[in-house]
């Protein structure tokens, strides 16, 4: 069973948000089209994340992984042919590749291969420049700036 969504709704009611509309509506494509290999994504910290990817037959050296900007893309492809001849073929061993698409700041710290689950783990790092930062409030006339106080504040002190 097969469930699509549409998001026309949305694009007429949302200002700014048009690359993370643009961005649901072509993973519920993708998701319809290809479910393979199945894979989990978790949250393992407050900004840290893992995917995990289900790559039974596949070694280290068939899988490829890029991050470009903010686009996670996961590829494998078996290295040789395989002469075996298959009563019955039940795994997998076709090629694929798998996208995702990261947040700003999302950053590959690593991955890992055991026992046929491919686990990569992201981590989002915020630069010092964009995080929140407090703003004080300057008490006395309205309309006033603080500016020509701390001006002033900075040339007694020194």
């Amino acid at each position: 069973m097969s469930t699509t969504f549409d998001f026309t709704p949305l694009f007429r009611s949302s200002i700014g948000f048009d690359r993370m509309l643009n961005a649901l509506q072509a993973a519920s494509r993708v998701e319809s089209i290809d479910n393979w290999p199945p894979y989990d994504i978790e949250k393992t910290g407050e900004d840290a994340y893992r995917v995990s990817l289900a790559v039974a037959g596949f070694c280290q050296d068939d899988l490829t992984i890029t991050q470009e900007q903010n686009m996670l893309m996961v590829r494998g492809q078996k290295a040789g042919e395989d002469s075996a001849q298959y009563l019955h073929r039940g795994i997998a061993g076709r090629a694929f590749q798998r996208r995702f698409e990261l947040a700003d700041h999302v950053k590959v710290m690593g991955a890992n291969l055991v026992n046929g689950l491919l686990t990569i783990d992201l981590k989002r790092e915020i630069p010092e420049e964009m995080k929140p930062r407090r703003i004080e409030i300057a008490t006395g006339e309205a309309g006033a700036s603080a500016a020509p106080r701390q001006i002033e504040a900075d040339k007694q002190a020194a």
